[in-house]
């Protein structure tokens, strides 16, 4: 995401939370619309009714249900918003299935504003927005197993599907990949797939974090 979001989706059932978390998104884009929903339900209406979002912030605890269960259908009908959960649950159980569904972030809800406000001013430069407790757990995750057995390296790919993963990591999406490496989107969505089975990875958040563990990039 490079431009200013015009309309924001949040999906928030604490009416104190919802106008902290509205106020925030007003204050660091502004002029966007945002539009709010308390459930599940309420959510999976809007994706049918409402315009699309360019940026989400998806609550987990939902007085009916798991807010994962939206993050994958939100990924599919509007493959342009940037998926971010907001949420007080930072443990394995609840980051790894939201990130696998498709979401591109994760921000603890319990951190520092300012914190929060910065990691929102990143996703216009196509930054992941990972709490720092976040990103240690996920870069922990990707080490070396105890015991012999290690993650896969750097050199199960390709020279391209490095370059891809470089930029992907950088917040490229499709048609950025296509004009910066002059291929194919076929080819290109080709590449994406190798890498995430190589690296046994399934969103652009662990993409980012791969891209660091290897030493491709950095954070």
């Amino acid at each position: 995401m490079t431009a200013i979001p015009a309309h924001a989706l949040l999906l928030e059932d604490l009416p104190d939370v919802t106008a902290w978390l509205s106020k925030l998104l007003q204050a660091r884009f502004p002029g966007i619309q945002v539009t709010h929903a308390a459930t599940l339900a309420e959510g999976k209406r809007l994706l049918q009714s409402a315009p699309p979002a360019q940026l989400a912030l998806v609550d987990l605890g939902l007085p009916d249900g798991d807010g994962t269960t939206l993050i994958r259908p939100l990924a599919q009908q509007w493959p342009d918003c940037t998926i971010v959960v907001t949420t007080l649950f930072g443990d394995d159980a609840h980051v790894f299935p939201a990130l696998r569904a498709g979401a591109q972030g994760y921000l603890l809800k319990d951190q520092p504003e300012e914190r929060l406000a910065a990691a929102l001013d990143g996703i216009l430069r196509g930054e992941p927005a990972l709490s720092p407790a976040i990103a240690q757990r996920l870069l922990r995750a990707f080490q070396p197993i105890a015991g012999g057995d290690s993650a896969p390296g750097v050199e199960v790919l390709t020279p391209r599907e490095r370059d891809v993963l470089v930029l992907v990591s950088k917040g490229c999406r499709l048609p950025e990949l296509v004009e910066r490496l002059q291929i194919s989107k076929h080819t290109v969505s080709d590449h994406l797939k190798s890498i995430y089975r190589k690296l046994n990875i399934n969103s652009r958040a662990e993409a980012t974090l791969e891209a660091a563990r290897l030493g491709l990039v950095q954070l």
